[in-house]
């Protein structure tokens, strides 16, 4: 979620994935913290979602994104441990302090991301341009699909 000095994980061969670094590390637990006790960061909320191997509920901070109504989860950094997890598990909690939806999720394929991912570049892009490597809101329609495939966007339903 933070900016920092991310690096790149992922090789040609491996999906587009950029790590944390210590100091985006550091952030993303405050903000969580922060969520989970009641304190919205520009919209960020804490995302539970159980680990694909432990089955525990693992925790990160996110910046849900409604677009015409819908309601999305974008992965800025890429095929992340919470985007596998949540393809394992199908939803999963969304938190600010004692505010808990459990959502079940959709993924959506790239040729329907552009709207989603334009839309969450205008809001979000002051903090998450560093994963999108060229392209802003305003880029144009082809430069956003051919960035799609790197970042994975669920259209969440709250069920509770």
């Amino acid at each position: 979620m933070s900016s920092s000095s991310a690096s790149s994980a992922s090789s040609p061969s491996s999906p587009y994935y950029v790590k944390s670094g210590t100091l985006a590390v550091r952030l993303n637990g405050i903000v969580g913290w922060l969520a989970r006790h009641g304190l919205s960061m520009a919209g960020s909320a804490e995302l539970s979602v159980p680990g694909r191997k432990s089955g525990k509920m693992q925790r990160v901070p996110v910046n849900p994104h409604t677009y015409e109504g819908g309601q999305y989860l974008v992965s800025a950094r890429g095929h992340s441990q919470w985007v596998l997890n949540m393809r394992a598990a199908g939803g999963g909690e969304l938190r600010v302090g004692r505010k808990v939806r459990a959502f079940t999720v959709v993924e959506l394929p790239d040729d329907e991301k552009l709207p989603i991912l334009r839309a969450y570049l205008e809001k979000w892009g002051w903090e998450v341009k560093q994963y999108f490597p060229g392209v802003t809101a305003a880029s144009s329609d082809a430069e956003i699909l051919a960035a799609a495939p790197d970042h994975p966007v669920f259209r969440y339903t709250v069920t509770n």
